[in-house]
């Protein structure tokens, strides 16, 4: 191709919408209108007449059209021929400069209750240090429930999960809770409070209170009534609201203490094997940003007492 017949072709590129070559490029390759409408997300009469604007602008016909078929003319094969090397070269350009520009876009799934608690109010220290690096978090309620793929995971598990390379976060203990009323109304009885007021706990582990009772040796266990939920936030909210007395997880818990929330109606803890961990889906080593969200988030909450 002459310099001069390509700098033309660039001239009228910047002159003609480029919606209108690429109809016609397309429309010239399927032969058909309603192909191309249906390639292009657009209806067949609005590719007819954008490739009406362009035959227009070249003052010469590109297609000779019957009822239920076209066909390139003579001309129309040989500005696809010249035209269809240059839209193809400036569409690869154009979304490899979109990519290049585009922020990297990091996926985390995360407990519900962790995100809430701990995870978003650090957050903004991390998106202060990071502004190109996008991050979309995908919130699991409960254990029962199937997370959506993604780079990274934390996950609450007892015991080492499965998974490319697991880091260990932090063990959890369970404690007593509920709200200032139910703490004044019962605080003075001790034990007595279990045998009287609803028990709240999650329903992944139901037999977290009779496990309570043994580590502090209580007898005689017999609680009035336990109550389910399938999420820690609705356990905790549950206690909050005054419903009964919970068992709240610490240290991921302690905001709802300070900010007197919740009240420990007991002191006993109940140990347990359970820990959150992070876990990459992948392999981050080749992947700068996860690489640098991972450290972050290890450094973060690795070890909180």
């Amino acid at each position: 191709m002459s310099v001069w017949v390509h700098q033309s072709l660039l001239s009228m590129a910047i002159q003609t919408p480029i919606r209108g070559l690429r109809s016609f490029c397309v429309a010239a390759k399927c032969l058909s209108f309603k192909h191309a409408a249906s390639q292009l997300f657009l209806t067949p009469s609005a590719v007819s007449h954008q490739i009406k604007q362009l035959e227009e602008q070249l003052g010469t016909s590109l297609f000779q059209r019957s009822t239920r078929s076209i066909e390139l003319t003579s001309a129309g094969k040989q500005f696809y021929q010249k035209v269809y090397p240059l839209i193809t070269e400036l569409e690869a350009t154009i979304s490899d400069f979109t990519n290049t520009q585009q922020n990297r876009t990091i996926t985390i799934s995360l407990p519900e209750f962790f995100a809430s608690e701990i995870f978003v109010p650090r957050l903004g220290e991390w998106a202060e240090l990071n502004p190109d690096i996008n991050l979309q978090l995908e919130t699991v309620k409960s254990a029962s429930q199937t997370p959506k793929p993604s780079d990274l995971s934390i996950v609450l598990a007892s015991g080492s999960p499965n998974g490319s390379i697991v880091q260990k976060l932090f063990p959890i203990k369970y404690v007593a809770a509920c709200n200032k009323k139910v703490y004044k109304k019962w605080a003075s009885t001790g034990f007595d409070a279990l045998q009287n007021v609803p028990l709240i706990l999650h329903q992944s582990r139901p037999w977290s209170w009779h496990k309570w009772a043994d580590e502090n040796d209580i007898t005689n266990f017999s609680p009035k009534q336990i109550i389910q939920f399938d999420s820690m936030f609705g356990v905790a909210r549950a206690a909050q609201q005054g419903m009964g007395i919970a068992l709240v997880p610490m240290p991921i818990s302690r905001a709802w203490f300070s900010e007197q929330l919740l009240i420990k109606l007991f002191e006993y803890e109940l140990t347990s094997r359970d820990s959150y961990f992070l876990i990459q889906n992948q392999s981050i080593e080749s992947v700068p940003e996860l690489s640098k969200f991972a450290q972050w988030v290890t450094q973060t909450f690795a070890l909180t007492d």
